[in-house]
């Protein structure tokens, strides 16, 4: 089995549209919720989200034809894959082979912005008015087939989708690729541009969504004020690469994927097992790939949405995946109290998180947490940011549909 570690970062966020902006946010414990701007809200009882704002695809060299021709959720990918790409300075055809460089970029809805318009323009005149570009705008595989295209990546293309998963599957998946000798190097993660009247309202009749008319008491993990997550997007992009092959380049590494866990619940379509018994299961074969060994300075970015049952549910699998002791010492955040649930890309931003926490030593907070809940009684690093040299790193992420995803990352 090959090592797998991470020489690229990028991202495109409601922080920031840049990997040193988002970090230097959360760092700085500032909130990007806020009162819905990009579509209008009357009708709606959910008033706030976390929205990327000042997003210009030419910033990032994409084709103006690209950019005519692809869902808001495809530029974003578009547009981190270029950071990450930079970052690496990986070359297609003098460090790697096309036919060995792969793309897995997941999406948990895809294009619903282009489903949207279009459908609004078959009632208004009819079915000849449908864009002919309607199916490959909105369908979830096309940011990850446009960002092979941009990139020459002819190797595997693995676009995910587990719902709030589609991130971190996404990146567990590649580095299963590069592990196991399919592939040299990945661009992997995760997009999504979900902010729509009709995801917002779907959303808030199934009580996933804070109605909270104040942006800073909307998304509160871990609190016992807490009623529902916030809706974010963004994308969030790594560049993975055989290590052999980013030490003979000379490339510069963030840290080592070293553990993956993909299980099921399969028990409910939304609400996760009471029990906890698969996301533990996740967690456990992510630690145990990642030769956890007990005592290790670990930071957990928690999937932490807000929701009544995921937060207690979540630090209930952390206790039993990491024994009550090491689950007490372990530092951990919910970064989605600054930016909100972005779907299928937040397990993906959360990794770029991870890899920034390796690299800098320091851990993001988990802002508003005034009244914590007596279920969630561990380490959430609450309010401000703190300095911890971890040895381990791991991000959970669970879905709808009873998806579990967890992937570590390790010094290198």
């Amino acid at each position: 089995m090959k090592r797998v570690v991470v020489t690229g970062l990028g991202c495109i966020s409601p922080l920031g549209n840049s990997v040193d902006a988002m970090w230097n946010g959360l760092l700085n414990g500032k909130c990007a919720i806020d009162y819905i701007k990009k579509i209008n809200a009357e009708r709606l009882t959910v008033k706030v989200a976390a929205e990327v704002l000042d997003f210009k695809p030419e910033d990032f060299n994409i084709d103006k034809a690209m950019i005519r021709h692809n869902d808001v959720y495809a530029l974003y990918a578009l547009a981190a894959a270029t950071q990450a790409m930079q970052d690496s300075g990986l070359e297609v055809g003098n460090h790697v082979d096309s036919t060995r460089f792969g793309c897995a970029i997941g999406s948990g809805i895809g294009g619903i912005q282009t489903f949207c318009r279009e459908h609004a323009s078959l009632m208004e005149n009819g079915p000849r008015r449908v864009s002919p570009l309607f199916i490959p705008e909105m369908i979830a595989n096309i940011a990850s087939g446009n960002t092979a295209i941009v990139f020459h990546a002819e190797g595997p293309n693995l676009p995910v989708v587990t719902a709030c998963a589609t991130g971190t599957h996404s990146i567990g998946e590649a580095y299963r690729m590069i592990r196991e000798g399919r592939a040299d190097a990945m661009i992997t993660g995760g997009t999504e541009a979900a902010i729509t009247e009709i995801s917002i309202a779907g959303f808030a009749n199934s009580k996933a969504l804070s109605t909270s008319d104040d942006p800073m008491a909307a998304s509160l993990p871990f609190d016992a004020r807490r009623k529902g997550f916030v809706m974010g997007e963004g994308a969030g992009i790594m560049i993975l690469e055989d290590y052999e092959l980013a030490k003979k380049r000379g490339a510069h590494i963030y840290a080592e994927v070293c553990g993956y866990g993909n299980t099921c619940d399969a028990n409910h379509y939304t609400a996760p097992r009471a029990d906890a018994k698969c996301a533990t299961n996740a967690i456990r074969l992510a630690l145990e790939e990642a030769g956890y060994k007990s005592g290790e300075r670990i930071y957990i970015n928690a999937h932490g949405t807000g929701t009544p049952l995921n937060d207690k549910t979540e630090t209930l699998a952390i206790k039993q995946a990491l024994g009550e002791t090491d689950a007490r010492k372990a530092v951990i955040s919910s970064t989605k109290s600054m930016m909100g649930h972005m779907l299928g890309a937040t397990g993906a931003i959360e990794m770029v998180i991870c890899a920034k926490t390796l690299q800098t030593a320091k851990v993001a907070p988990t802002i508003h947490l005034d009244q914590p809940d007596p279920e969630c009684d561990l380490d959430y690093t609450p309010h401000t940011a703190r300095d911890f040299d971890a040895d381990l790193t791991i991000s959970n992420s669970f879905g709808f549909g009873g998806q579990n995803a967890c992937v570590a990352l390790r010094k290198i």
